[in-house]
């Protein structure tokens, strides 16, 4: 099983939603956030004044797959959530040793 952690622009959540449900996914955590990488935030104007912005706003999409879906995710994922522009994200995939449903009391694959 896997834990797969992306960070994408805000704008883009409902492609890659609708990607990850073609390709299988039951279920996704989706949370606000902010913060910078290469880009290193930005300088805007407001009423004539300059300031940085150094944390931008991204969303974070956390999933819980099978080993046999987590190549299909990162697909959905990387392919719906590209614009070709610095700042696109990432997709960290990390390996989960256990799930259990709380409900039910499954455990690892039946409970994803």
């Amino acid at each position: 099983m896997k834990w797969i952690t992306a960070i994408i622009k805000p704008f883009k959540l409902d492609e890659v939603r609708e990607a990850l449900a073609e390709a299988g996914v039951q279920g996704m955590t989706v949370t606000e956030v902010k913060g910078f990488g290469r880009q290193h935030g930005h300088t805007e104007l407001y009423r004539g004044a300059e300031y940085v912005v150094d944390f931008l706003p991204k969303l974070k999409i956390e999933i819980a797959v099978s080993d046999e879906q987590a190549e299909r995710a990162i697909e959905a994922i990387s392919s719906t959530a590209r614009t070709g522009k610095v700042g696109d994200g990432k997709i960290m995939v990390f390996d989960l040793e256990q799930v259990i449903r709380i409900r039910t009391q499954e455990v690892d694959a039946d409970a994803l």
